[in-house]
């Protein structure tokens, strides 16, 4: 890995913290070479302090260490991108990042489709809603959307339409979200536990 850090007349490169799980970005900090060595050393992202000028290992006086997970440099060789497993919040100010958002997963589209099923189940009054309708029949009947829509899927996966197989497996896992929201859970529950089962391997 090649890092410019002649490039400024400081010696600094500034080191995006990225949460691993979440991947929300959690803080800027800055780093000489020899943040960068001890970082790679201690497996504890330390920076270079620009107020106290000298080395600062983050969480060396709360406890709330960043564990390094990975290291990437930019097209330019003068800003990295770290991947972490942080112990506790990361803000001086007891929040889990330095932006005002919350450090939890999110499934992109999917995270807002689970939104929207959520609003419909809580909102059944939209008597033209296809998620409403289902929830108004109850747990079995969703439950058994979510069976044909296997069943249908499998049936793709023999022949060799990608399309339909696509598409069949869209609707699978439109109608599991739905079953799951119907069982007070949300994709997050299913994600912790395959991360649990991988890191118990």
């Amino acid at each position: 890995m090649k890092i410019d850090f002649k490039k400024y007349n400081d010696g600094l490169v500034p080191a995006i913290i990225q949460d691993v799980l979440t991947s929300k970005v959690l803080m800027l900090g800055y780093m000489n070479e020899e943040a960068f060595l001890k970082t790679n050393q201690s497996k504890q992202v330390t920076f270079f302090s620009r107020s106290k000028q000298r080395l600062w290992t983050k969480g060396e006086e709360s406890g709330n260490f960043l564990n390094l997970v990975s290291i990437a440099v930019d097209c330019d060789n003068d800003a990295l991108l770290i991947k972490v497993n942080p112990t506790g919040p990361v803000c001086h100010k007891g929040t889990d990042t330095c932006w005002a958002e919350e450090n939890v997963s999110d499934f992109g589209f999917l995270t807002n489709l689970e939104k929207i099923i959520q609003n419909r189940r809580d909102n059944p009054e939209n008597e033209a809603s296809y998620i409403s309708s289902l929830f108004k029949k109850g747990i079995n009947k969703i439950a058994q959307k979510v069976g044909e829509e296997a069943v249908e899927m499998v049936i793709e996966a023999k022949d060799n339409n990608d399309d339909l197989f696509l598409n069949e497996s869209a609707d699978l896992l439109f109608h599991y979200v739905i079953l799951l929201q119907a069982k007070g859970f949300t994709l997050w529950d299913i994600d912790k536990i395959l991360r649990e089962r991988h890191n118990s391997k």
